[in-house]
């Protein structure tokens, strides 16, 4: 089996719990795995190192599961997950997906013979989801728009996923020169397939994955093989020295900037393929993309520039060497602590933002967030409070709070409150069915007020899950350009909200925060997805508000403050 990574442990725990939920299981035994979930998610411990120890000294991880972890390790099979999954039709584990569907209701859909999300669809577009008992018309209606969404995004995997992927088949193949290609190349925020491009022959790769690779195979006669990772589709396309700048160009682009590239080739009297680039049947030497598009006389485009979107643009936004890198970051913003909903300390958080190099910024959520451990206006005193002593004793920390935007647009605390923060991020946590005039009033008036310094994930979608809400989006980008709110790309893989569309359109009127929204301690090394959006935005560490130090920060947020109050 490939190695297994902490967000695989986790997520088989998470699902065994689920499944158990669904079979109607003591609540007990769910509630262990869930417990056991989080425990791995907090603890920063390399996962070899767990392995080694037999999962010791991690909370909520008993023997049983620790034997059934290290099991999982070993063969692939988590034997309790296997266990429940025996027990429910195959499609009812995808009914998870649906926003909004829980074990109880996905157990209510089950009993009446709604067992996949294809059958859900035809059950809430012909009334049998409606006639349900706890459903009815607008419970149908909304799960039907649910369904879809999913449905028309299944065949793809968040960037995380893609990249690490991209990864364990890059150190397999340790020895061919192994390049990232394809979508996960381009930063993309979601990846249909893995690729992943290497010097050499079908043999030399097949020799490396043939026991590695699920369903390994030849595409002939395409330099390519295929093969699924983990059940992510994954395709390794190999050539010769001599050409594997063709290869990487034909892998590196999208479907429109490869079709353009050929049309200049043909249009010149070239071939260019992954095989290489040919003039009458002869291979000329391409071993870099650079020689491609030097014989063909025109420019190289960055990877992160090869969408459509960049076509008019591209020339005029900044070389690589010039976008903001992970490096670069100075502060993680928007973090969460045990505070409301995170898993570790406040002291565990800063110790690991630390070691990064990085200070911490606090975003624990306000008091209407009731779901997520919301804090009462007496917590949020007692939280301020303890950051004030941390940051005595020397720790590099912010006092924040990820402040909810209510249904009028006004803010969760008052604004004598909010001055007690070194900064705010405002988001939106509820009411997204608004219709789209009163959630742009809505989220306007948020980031018009003289105390927000973010808004945080703007639009509130959930990559592969939900779409965001309706709203002028552009409109509230200009509110927010005016009064000098920054706007977050939320660095999470299953938001990396604001789109790098938007990002791209507005990136010379608005400043930008690549922030985590990390739970979770390893969560603050999630900025890698945040950077690779504002990377394909054209973002320069100057357009990135925690590329400052803490001290240039604060300086900052004093400013945005005082110009407001002027204003």
């Amino acid at each position: 089996m490939p190695d297994v990574t902490r967000k695989q442990l986790v997520g088989v725990l998470n699902t065994t719990a689920d499944l158990l939920d669904v079979l109607g299981q003591e609540p007990f035994r769910a509630n262990a795995y869930r417990g056991a979930a989080r425990s791995l998610e907090a603890t920063g411990t390399p996962v070899a190192d767990l392995v080694a120890t037999g999962f010791a000294g991690i909370p909520k991880v008993g023997k049983a599961i620790a034997a059934d972890l290290a099991a999982f390790v070993t063969t692939g099979t988590f034997a309790p997950l296997e266990e429940a999954a025996s027990q429910v039709a195959p499609g009812v584990l995808g009914l998870f997906r649906v926003r909004g569907l829980g074990p109880k209701k996905i157990r209510a859909l089950w009993d009446a013979g709604i067992d996949s999300l294809e059958v859900l669809r035809e059950a809430a577009r012909d009334g049998r989801v409606a006639a349900l008992k706890g459903f009815g018309a607008k419970s149908a209606a909304t799960i039907l728009e649910a369904v879809e969404f999913v449905l028309s995004t299944q065949d793809r995997q968040h960037l995380s996923t893609g990249l690490d992927v991209s990864d364990t088949l890059a150190a397999w193949l340790d020895g061919l020169e192994p390049r990232l290609a394809g979508d996960a190349r381009r930063g993309l925020e979601t990846v249909r397939t893995v690729r992943v491009t290497v010097t050499g022959s079908a043999e030399d790769v097949t020799a490396r994955l043939a026991e590695r690779v699920e369903a390994l195979a030849r595409l002939d006669p395409k330099p390519l093989l295929t093969g699924r990772v983990d059940g992510v589709p994954v395709e390794i396309a190999y050539a010769p020295a001599e050409a594997r700048g063709a290869l990487d160009l034909m892998m590196g682009g999208s479907t429109e900037y490869r079709a353009s590239l050929r049309a200049q080739a043909k249009a010149q009297g070239f071939d260019l393929s992954g095989r290489g680039l040919k003039r009458a049947g002869q291979l000329l030497p391409t071993p870099a993309e650079a020689d491609v598009t030097r014989a063909l006389g025109c420019p190289l485009r960055p990877a992160e520039y090869r969408e459509p979107e960049h076509d008019a643009v591209w020339e005029t936004l900044p070389p690589p060497a010039e976008l903001v890198t992970v490096a670069d970051l100075r502060g993680l913003l928007h973090t969460h602590s045990i505070w409301s909903d995170g898993a570790a300390t406040l002291p565990e958080m800063v110790e690991t933002a630390a070691r990064l190099g990085r200070y911490l910024g606090t975003g624990d959520h306000s008091r209407a967030a009731h779901y997520a451990n919301g804090m009462s206006i007496e917590r949020l005193r007692a939280y301020v409070r303890e950051i004030r002593e941390l940051q005595r004793a020397g720790l590099p920390l912010l006092a924040g709070a990820e402040v909810d935007i209510l249904e009028d647009g006004s803010l969760d605390y008052p604004d004598e409150e909010l001055l007690s923060l070194d900064y705010v991020v405002a988001s939106v946590h509820s009411h997204f069915t608004l219709d789209a005039g009163r959630q742009t009033e809505r989220l306007v008036r948020a980031v018009s007020h003289p105390l927000v310094t973010i808004l945080g994930h703007p639009t509130g979608h959930l990559l592969l899950r939900r779409p965001g809400y309706a709203l002028d989006l552009d409109a509230v980008l200009a509110a927010a350009s005016a009064n000098g709110t920054v706007v977050e790309i939320n660095a999470n893989p299953a938001r990396l909200d604001l789109d790098w569309r938007y990002a791209l359109r507005w990136r010379d009127r608005l400043t930008f925060a690549i922030n985590t929204d990390a739970h979770v301690p390893a969560g603050l090394g999630d900025t890698r997805y945040g950077v690779a959006v504002a990377r394909k935005a054209g973002l320069t560490p100057a357009q990135v508000v925690n590329t400052l130090s803490q001290e240039e920060f604060l300086a900052f947020v004093r400013r945005q403050r005082e110009a407001r109050t002027r204003g």
